[in-house]
């Protein structure tokens, strides 16, 4: 499956974006989804991920302002990001597993190539 993140940018303190990640080339509702994002010196973490029954789950840090949702006829999968921070400025990426409910970041088989997020205070 190929995976294209987009909606990204710069905003400040306290605004919001929503994130999009097209699927193709495979069957999208057998993937459990995740965001991750990385920022510059540090660990690539997980931010949401979404199976593929819909449960949901979220970093501690996240919880409250970001929602993750997808649209299987769409083949499509949403971060919608609130009240964002400066210390959610990040590169965000989407990844698709085969393996239900993994917060291991090993066991996403394929990776989008991110999407920059910019919070100024």
């Amino acid at each position: 499956v190929q995976l294209q993140a987009s909606g990204g940018g710069l905003v400040q303190a306290g605004g919001s974006l929503r994130l999009s990640c097209a699927a193709s080339g495979s069957i999208f509702s057998v993937y459990d989804m995740g965001w991750y994002r990385q920022a510059p010196g540090k660990e690539r973490e997980l931010v949401a991920l979404i199976s593929k029954s819909g449960e949901t789950n979220y970093q501690d840090s996240v919880k409250g302002r970001f929602t993750i949702s997808r649209d299987n006829d769409k083949n499509t999968v949403y971060l919608q990001m609130n009240s964002l921070k400066p210390e959610d400025t990040a590169g965000y990426y989407c990844a698709a597993s085969t393996v239900n409910y993994s917060r291991l970041k090993n066991e996403y088989d394929y990776w989008g190539q991110g999407t920059l997020v910019t919070v100024s205070s």
